[in-house]
């Protein structure tokens, strides 16, 4: 913050009377009220939003008897690079004090928190700590590792500190930055910087990219945590830093975060838009080769066999250059368009053709691919098991025949799940005696079933073999 001053102090200076930015020939503002002003500000934001930014801490998920790599270990790597990763973190005994995996911040008076998939994915077990030192267990509600967001839940006796949201889509360059978080387990540590970017892509991080750039000093342990205006709301979720530099680090925009946390809590999942096709930029040199003199626009490379787009008649060496009436001028952007549109919507679309304009219509399909995981039982404590969309993949993968259930994705040591005998890789298929065909009906089930009731669940377990096991809910406390 102190290599701020020069640049407020000249701003003092350069607003004197007779000056060229004095268009009104006001009198000059005092520098030290300028700088009392904006530190004020600083402060205030501070104090408002610290107790909604929460610290996420994770009991990482237990493989062949051995705890794994603490969450997000891999990304942090990434980032920093191995050798300076190894130095600061293998180089120093354990701190067995400092938990925590990432930050997060609650956004809804229900307890409702969003943060990173990466600070979660790999986690048995989430406690989330407040300012005031209350731990609660966190569920999680869903999680979307194609924009590296998650929502978690917690239940609190009272009411509980919210942060505001903001409207990412009116950020201009250079506009002022707070960033809180719990950077190497430094509990709520408040740094400010400049919006240096927005719309970045391209960065490999996530499938889906649209980042805020900010020098905010943003590290590990920062991930999940908010990106705030001067007005105190948040207008990201700090992701990601770059290892060989100093000051770039990476928030998503919290527009689409926003988007994203509404299905997880409606859904327990993200459903894109798909149209079934292979794409790439438009080069100069691919241009020229076929005869278009704009670059601007997306080059078909591949259309899917039974895909919307094959339906529609898009054809390899199509060049997309509208997308729903708004100009396609790269891969990512109309990425992102594809994405948020519902799947089932008819949209236009334009393509250049043996250099002749040629408009189609084409119906946007659901995005096939990994299901986001989702908590079994968001009314119902203690009964200890993870499930997802049973999908052709992953029936695959666990060895299954059934078609319709969900799968059991993980199951916690010692719950109810775990005591029933129930195992990932599983296929539920019924319980209590009724049909299960969705994430969704699994949860409704669970729901109406009472405390310290036995139930029976019946099951597929690889290779096709079917039998039921008898579930025992967690006792009324």
């Amino acid at each position: 913050m102190l290599t701020r001053w020069p640049v407020l102090l000249l701003l003092g200076v350069l607003l004197v009377p007779g000056s060229p930015l004095d268009v009104a020939a006001q009198p000059s503002p005092d520098p030290k009220a300028v700088l009392r002003a904006m530190e004020e500000t600083f402060v205030a934001v501070a104090d408002r939003v610290m107790p909604a930014v929460v610290n996420v801490s994770t009991t990482p998920k237990r493989e062949g008897g051995a705890e794994g790599p603490p969450p997000g270990e891999e990304r942090f790597r990434e980032f920093f690079g191995p050798e300076s990763f190894e130095r600061f973190f293998r180089g120093r005994p354990p701190r067995e004090h400092v938990r925590a995996a990432g930050s997060g911040v609650i956004v809804d008076p229900r307890g409702y928190i969003l943060t990173n998939n990466h600070v979660i994915e790999s986690a048995a077990e989430i406690q989330v700590r407040l300012s005031d030192q209350r731990k609660f267990p966190a569920r999680l509600v869903g999680r979307d590792p194609k924009s590296d967001l998650a929502v978690l839940k917690i239940e609190a006796p009272g009411p509980l500190p919210v942060a505001s949201l903001g409207d990412s889509d009116r950020l201009r360059t250079g506009q002022w930055a707070i960033a809180i978080g719990n950077p190497f387990g430094l509990d709520r540590t408040v740094t400010v910087g400049i919006i240096s970017a927005t719309g970045r892509v391209r960065l490999g991080v996530t499938q889906f990219e649209n980042f805020i750039q900010t020098d905010a000093s943003i590290n590990p342990g920062n991930s999940g945590g908010p990106l705030l205006n001067l007005e105190g709301k948040v207008i990201g979720i700090n992701t990601a830093i770059v290892a060989t530099g100093q000051g770039i680090g990476f928030s998503i925009p919290i527009n689409m975060a926003k988007e994203v946390m509404a299905q997880l809590i409606d859904k327990g999942r993200v459903v894109r838009g798909w149209l079934g096709i292979a794409i790439q930029d438009l080069t100069d040199e691919l241009a020229a080769g076929f005869g278009v003199q704009a670059r601007s626009g997306v080059l078909v490379a591949d259309v899917m066999k039974d895909s919307p787009a094959e339906a529609a008649g898009l054809r390899p060496g199509d060049i997309i250059v509208q997308f729903a009436g708004h100009a396609t001028r790269d891969v990512p952007e109309l990425q992102r368009r594809v994405a948020a549109t519902p799947p089932g919507q008819p949209v236009p679309l334009t393509v250049l053709r043996d250099k002749k304009q040629t408009r189609l219509t084409i119906k946007i399909g659901e995005m096939p691919g990994e299901e986001t995981r989702v908590a079994a039982a968001p009314t119902l404590e203690g009964w200890g098991v993870t499930v997802g969309v049973l999908t052709s993949e992953i029936a695959e993968r666990y060895d299954l025949t059934a078609t319709e259930g969900v799968v059991v994705l993980d199951v916690a040591p010692g719950g109810a799940a775990d005591r029933a005998g129930i195992r990932e890789g599983d296929a539920i298929l019924e319980v209590n005696r009724q049909p299960i065909r969705s994430v969704q009906g699994f949860q409704q089930a669970f729901a109406k079933l009472k405390p310290g009731e036995m139930v029976p669940v019946y099951l597929q377990r690889g290779g096709g073999r079917n039998e039921y096991v008898v579930l025992k809910g967690p006792e009324p406390k």
